[in-house]
């Protein structure tokens, strides 16, 4: 793991693949990812004494291509990010709630 402000990069995909970047992190604090190459953005809060875990995945045009995550976080946020390439999942269908009597 990792503190600070950092800039990371990605090679180049297979076309139709997704980007997956995952990001950990342990506070106090929140950090914010930034894929500039496809607009792309995200922030997490990192709890104190507990890590924390997001996984986004960006299936959109200009995906293939290679790039940078950078990522903005306080000093005393520890983190890690885990960028990778993959099919696309796929999206699942919103269910129903049930109904109350």
């Amino acid at each position: 793991m990792t503190s600070g402000n950092a800039t990371l990069a990605f090679r180049t995909g297979k076309k139709g693949d997704a980007l997956i970047v995952a990001v950990r992190c342990q506070g106090p604090g929140t950090i914010k990812a930034t894929v500039r190459s496809v607009h792309v953005s995200f922030s997490l809060d990192c709890p104190v004494g507990q890590v924390s875990t997001t996984y986004n995945q960006v299936g959109i045009g200009r995906v293939d291509r290679g790039g940078v995550v950078s990522v903005e976080a306080p000093a005393a946020v520890r983190w890690s990010v885990t960028i990778g390439r993959g099919a696309p999942a796929e999206e699942e269908s919103p269910t129903a709630a049930p109904e109350s009597p």
